[in-house]
């Protein structure tokens, strides 16, 4: 394998484990988590995860391998309260299942990506421009409530994770490179584990069970 990708990904497991223990934790006083998804604590948990994730990115290369290393960790437990909500509404072992088959879809793009010999520069830019027009439509869907629409914008976003996964991992050895195998492992990590996070999410509301169902 490839210099420090073996600790980008034992940090990316090291992510998953904290978030999702952290949300089946929380899970357990669901009256605490009802009160802060109804008040400022929710948007200032927002606020406070893009400050980290823009930090992060910004900052990479000045910043220390401890401060990554905090950095990451921080991020994932914050994201874990969010998905306590996660753990009210879905049944576990769907969870679980749709977990299983969210690392089964990401190893096969990330083994495409890892292997590749095309050069991905350019794919970014249009992963981004089209994130961005999907978030837009999903906001204008907020108002129409279209269900069709919904289900179109899942797939699309699906289809640009999935995009980047590839993405992440042709681009992980030039960032080990550049930052150096500990600081390149963790944000590495990093951008994988909002990959997987997000991909886990929308297929989540495809083959996720409820639990009143």
């Amino acid at each position: 394998m490839k210099k420090g990708f073996s600790k980008m990904f034992r940090w990316l497991f090291i992510g998953l484990l904290i978030t999702f223990a952290t949300g089946y934790l929380v899970s357990a006083y669901p009256i605490a988590l009802a009160k802060i998804f109804s008040g400022a604590s929710y948007v200032i948990m927002i606020i406070v995860e893009f400050a980290i994730a823009i930090f992060f990115s910004t900052r990479l290369s000045k910043m220390s391998v401890t401060t990554a290393k905090i950095c990451y960790i921080l991020y994932s437990v914050i994201t874990g309260f969010t998905f306590g909500l996660i753990f009210l509404v879905y049944d576990l072992m769907s969870i679980i299942s749709v977990f299983l088959a969210t690392s089964l879809v990401f190893g096969i793009f990330s083994f495409i990506g890892y292997n590749t010999k095309k050069n991905l520069s350019k794919m970014s830019m249009w992963l981004f421009m089209s994130l961005i027009a999907v978030m837009i439509v999903s906001v204008i869907n907020i108002f129409l409530k279209s269900s069709m629409l919904e289900l179109g914008i899942s797939i699309l976003f699906i289809v640009i994770f999935l995009g980047y996964v590839v993405f992440d991992m042709k681009n992980a050895e030039s960032l080990i490179e550049y930052v150096g195998e500990e600081k390149g492992a963790i944000y590495g990590a990093f951008q994988l584990y909002l990959d997987f996070i997000n991909l886990f999410i929308e297929l989540l509301k495809f083959l996720g069970k409820l639990k009143d169902d």
